[in-house]
């Protein structure tokens, strides 16, 4: 049988061809033992091949799976020499450009390699589930054979490179971004100042300065389109640079680099600014390697002085001004000519959709349409319809989105209502893009192995909510986004939604019961100028009663036309505390068991019952006393910061991190003498050195955190210093009450019942 290299022979680009060949040749000697594991593991990152959590073969959660239409294909069968299970594979796609051709591929390979189903991801990416790395060289091929590579789609590289899915198309934008995008990613794919990072590094190109599209603010590096006046009345393009955003579990506002960077000058500068991030951000430290870290400890000015100079070092290269004269040629046409749309054009569902799903373009008669795609999922059968309909309405000019969705640009307005009747067809006329119901979701517990809740899950769950109540939510409250992540990651960026969650968890009755993070009020205009504030945990099965009752509370209070942020500002964490300790109360399971079971998933969540003794009884009760009490000084310390005292809150914030320690340092030794110097170096031998407080929930950098802060005796304070060890504390007594938990459990060869973990180091 002839194989896909044979096949596609003369179809690929031949340096992705080559690539192809080497990475299957490393595949092979890996089956044979002749290449590292770490060598290896950074081979297939670099390349988009993860492993995955694997839990008995089931990723869709029901109601997404009601909403398609048609059965999720039976997993294929093959060979599992490399994994113990099929893994996940992430495609680039730069700015989101999707052309039917690549859809029909990514069907094609999604059918034979994987499920039938491919994800959107929150950075433009798509993600195949359950495929086999011994099949990831012949999905590459394929791929390449449209343009697509997989190359940098994770691993310490420069991810992909997102932009707005506007751009081009958009009436506010100062120019598209769109051909930018395509040369920086073609420029810094693979090129030798960025191959040594610690860490990813991402990359976002906005139009505007004021619009939430691309995001730049939270990005590595972030280029906002600017023009200054140039020769003879015209004028020089240029971009505004950010640099050393990011967000993780303590999230980084990018800081200004430039006001205006001329358009021949953004690849010296990038590769500069790669250079300097290579040579001097971290390395052995995973959890402090990215850039924002490194923008943070010397300060902009200083980090602007080492680029200036670093880029007068560098030779001069052609590639830096090449793709130039690639710019204006860059054009998008359409299919058909525009039109505008009759009055009375479609019934309520049309309108609906139409009010939700359709914005006006900047050319007269064209409109941008988006497929709302429910968890960011689209069937093998839907891509290839959707496929047509572009060819047919819009001359194939689609793109991802951070949102997890796909738009159709270049529709003329007049075809919208024989558009709808054809996504209607094929089960993509889903109304609510961009509003309460389009809820943004990471993998969560599904496949990630990083997962503590079912972020799909509870995603799924209050889509169909949402979407039940629609008609009847008043329109302040079904503007509001929801952004659902299983663990403090961020992978479905919920430190930029009005109502963001995150997954953690609590030991209540012996058990632990899966929680969501609360944060709230964010600001994603102006590429994302103001996170939002973290709050308290609430159970996983409460979070819908949680906006329900919070989304009822900004509505009977709001002043004016107040929006949620400035509500959510106004009232601050105590306006929201009385809600969250209401609904954070969790019965027995004697009582009530509903809340110990996550979202799509009826058994017990992650149980781990613990024999009962009266040292361990006593002990138990102490170090969960100070737990709790260190987290309502986290607590006090928000109070202190949103009442303007800024050092009040650093110092109150620290405090809790030294009583969280030494509630865990207690467990073991109640002699030890409550002073913080005796406190901190108790710790760090009985946990951090121990490694007994680093697993998946609890990486090394929460313990540094405590030592950071203990450490720095000539503290600097400062409102931004303050929000930073705010963050740093919330994360440091969630990893003590893991810590504890993990510690506390029966031993492996106790009697249990017992349940998959929720979480696993990836």
């Amino acid at each position: 049988m002839m194989s896909w290299s044979d096949k596609l022979a003369g179809r690929m680009p031949e340096t992705l061809a080559r690539e192809i060949d080497q990475y299957q040749q490393q595949i092979e000697l890996k089956k044979q033992g002749k290449v590292d594991d770490k060598l290896f593991q950074e081979a297939r990152l670099r390349r988009g091949s993860y492993g995955q959590r694997y839990d008995n073969g089931q990723r869709h959660d029901g109601i997404a799976q009601r909403d398609l239409p048609f059965q999720r294909k039976e997993l294929r069968k093959g060979p599992e020499t490399l994994w113990d299970a099929p893994g996940m594979q992430r495609i680039k796609l730069t700015f989101g450009g999707f052309t039917p051709e690549q859809m029909e591929v990514h069907a094609d390979i999604a059918e034979e390699y994987s499920d039938a189903i491919v994800h959107i991801t929150t950075r433009q990416d798509t993600q195949l589930h359950y495929v086999h790395i011994e099949d990831t060289p012949d999905l590459m091929r394929r791929l390449a054979t449209v343009g697509i590579t997989s190359r940098e789609a994770c691993g310490n590289s420069v991810r992909n490179v997102t932009a707005c899915p506007k751009a081009g198309c958009c009436g506010g934008e100062v120019f598209d971004v769109s051909p930018y995008a395509i040369a920086c990613a073609r420029f810094l794919m693979g090129h030798r100042d960025a191959q040594d990072f610690g860490r990813k590094f991402k990359v976002a190109f906005s139009g505007c300065p004021d619009q939430g599209c691309a995001y730049t603010g939270f990005h590595d590096l972030g280029f906002v389109a600017a023009t200054r006046p140039g020769p003879e009345g015209t004028l020089r393009r240029g971009f505004a640079v950010y640099v050393g955003g990011g967000l993780g579990p303590v999230p980084y506002q990018a800081s200004l680099l430039a006001e205006f960077v001329p358009e021949d000058e953004i690849f010296p500068v990038s590769q500069a600014i790669c250079r300097i991030y290579g040579r001097h951000g971290e390395k052995k430290n995973r959890g402090r390697a990215r850039i924002k870290f490194l923008v943070a400890a010397w300060g902009i000015e200083k980090f602007r002085a080492e680029v200036e100079a670093e880029r007068r070092k560098i030779p001069q290269d052609d590639a830096w001004t090449s793709w130039l004269d690639d710019v204006p040629a860059w054009s998008e046409q359409p299919s058909r000519p525009g039109a505008a749309l009759a009055a009375d054009a479609g019934d309520a569902a049309f309108r609906d959709w139409r009010a939700t799903n359709v914005k006006p373009q900047k050319h007269n008669g064209y409109v941008i349409a988006t497929v709302k795609l429910p968890l960011g999922d689209i069937t093998s059968w839907q891509l290839r319809q959707l496929a047509d309909i572009s060819r047919k309405f819009n001359n194939g000019h689609c793109r991802t989105t951070v949102e997890q969705n796909i738009v159709m640009r270049w529709v003329s307005e007049g075809d919208l209502p024989e558009l709808y009747r054809e996504l209607q067809r094929v089960g993509l006329a889903a109304s609510g893009a961009n509003t309460i119901e389009d809820v943004v979701s990471c993998p969560g517990t599904d496949t990630c192995k990083l997962g503590i809740a079912s972020s799909r899950g509870l995603a799924a769950t209050l889509s169909e909510i949402m979407k039940q109540r629609a008609a009847s939510l008043d329109p302040a409250v079904r503007a509001l986004r929801i952004h659902t992540s299983g663990c403090f990651n961020s992978c479905s960026q919920h430190q930029i939604a009005d109502l963001g969650f995150y997954g953690v968890s609590r030991k209540v009755d012996n058990a632990t019961v899966p929680h969501f993070r609360v944060v709230l009020g964010a600001r994603r205009d102006h590429n994302a100028r103001e996170f939002g504030q973290t709050f308290g945990p609430v159970p996983s099965k409460r979070v819908p009663e949680f906006i329900d009752r919070l989304t009822e509370q900004f509505l009977a209070e709001r002043q004016g036309d107040e929006s949620f942020p400035d509500y959510i500002q106004r009232i601050g964490k105590k306006g929201v505390k009385p809600l969250l300790d209401e609904l954070g109360q969790v019965p027995p399971r004697s009582i009530d068991r509903t809340l110990y079971s996550d979202w799509r998933d009826p058994r017990e969540f992650n149980i781990s019952d613990i024999g009962i003794g009266e040292c361990a009884g006593a002990v138990v009760s102490t170090t969960e006393f100070d737990l709790q009490a260190a987290e309502q000084m986290h607590y006090e310390a928000q109070v202190h910061l949103d009442e303007g005292d800024f050092r009040k809150a650093d110092d109150t914030a620290y405090a809790a991190m030294v009583l969280a320690a030494k509630g865990l340092v207690y467990h073991e030794n109640q002699d030890v003498p409550i002073q913080p110097d005796t406190i901190v170096a108790e710790f760090r031998v009985r946990y951090h050195d121990s490694g007994r407080f680093h697993d998946p929930k609890a990486p090394t950098k929460f313990a540094e955190y405590l030592f950071r802060r203990h450490d720095d005796r000539d503290r600097t304070y400062s409102v931004e210093a303050a929000r930073r060890v705010l963050e740093e504390t919330q994360h440091f007594v969630e990893a003590a009450y893991s810590c504890y938990a993990r510690i506390t459990e029966r031993p492996a060869n106790a009697a249990t019942e017992t349940a998959p973990a929720a979480t696993e180091n990836a």
